[in-house]
């Protein structure tokens, strides 16, 4: 005897069928300027502490907004920028609320005054940093010591130049990480100078700048030049990726290049007279040593 089937869409105590739904597995479109996941888009400024929101700018260069939405009328047209699929604008795009850059209100930057519409946020901003400091949920950076240089060379933050242009990485070249997303959803740990990939070159090179940068003449800085090698290898080192995310454009990332464009006035202190030591650590950097020019 087999049970008849109830014609309506439940079961025989006559509760309802759940349909179960298929899981769909969302993926990065190739052609998108940004690969960021959105659950990597939100930081503290590590100058001041406060909250941030990363975006990618329609030229793939990382910007720092303000993680909430002002009304236009309060924010100067200058500083109105809005975020659209993914991507954020240096514009406003005619509706009442826009996005403001963290760098406009940061209490830790005293360079350029702040417009008087965004005095009292920035008030905010400063009164909520120094109650991180007082909590020790926070700590500001130290300032740069006017120490001797040290015996070993080893810079903490390389000069790189890749595609023609110099970035200032955020750690030295063997450390430097990859920032794709694994299939266990962590970030992935493999560095991007691997034993099989090809190095770049330390060099010597005048510490010239780019138009709109302020040089400091009769200087020479050590950098680590990836000109020579393919595009293909300095485009994976510019998104930042290892050689085996490289190959899976359809992974998306968890946290942002660490790569931030070099001005010779500015990051003054990370400039290097003299090519880095030759007798350091093995591994992965003994390419590096080899590749190194006398």
């Amino acid at each position: 005897m087999r049970p008849t089937p109830h014609p309506s869409a439940r079961h025989w105590d006559g509760s309802p069928v759940v349909a179960h739904r298929v899981r769909r597995s969302l993926q990065v479109s190739p052609g998108s300027v940004s690969r960021l996941l959105r659950c990597g888009q939100s930081g503290r400024c590590r100058e001041c502490g406060n909250r941030i929101e990363w975006y990618h700018r329609s030229t793939e260069r990382p910007v720092r907004l303000h993680p909430q939405e002002l009304p236009a009328a309060r924010v100067p047209a200058a500083c109105r920028w809005h975020v659209s699929c993914g991507v954020a604008h240096p514009a406003g795009d005619g509706s009442s609320w826009c996005r403001l850059p963290h760098a406009v209100v940061c209490p830790a930057r005293d360079a350029h005054p702040t417009p008087p519409e965004l005095a009292g946020l920035r008030r905010s901003l400063a009164v909520n940093s120094r109650r991180l400091i007082e909590a020790g949920a926070f700590a500001p950076p130290p300032p740069s010591p006017q120490a001797p240089a040290p015996a070993v060379c080893r810079p903490a933050r390389p000069i790189v130049q890749l595609l023609y242009i110099r970035y200032l990485a955020a750690r030295p070249v063997e450390e430097i990480q990859c920032v794709a997303q694994t299939r266990r959803r962590n970030r992935c740990t493999s560095p991007l100078l691997t034993s099989d990939a090809p190095p770049g070159t330390w060099r010597l090179v005048p510490a010239t700048a780019t138009s709109g940068q302020l040089a400091l003449p009769a200087e020479v800085m050590a950098i680590y030049d990836l000109g020579g090698l393919p595009y293909a290898e300095q485009m994976r080192w510019r998104v930042q990726r290892c050689p085996q995310h490289a190959a899976t454009p359809a992974a998306a990332d968890l946290a942002v290049a660490d790569w931030e464009p070099f001005e010779p006035l500015r990051h003054h202190e990370h400039i290097h007279t003299r090519l880095p030591d030759r007798n350091r650590r093995p591994g992965p950097a003994s390419r590096v040593r080899r590749a190194v020019r006398p």
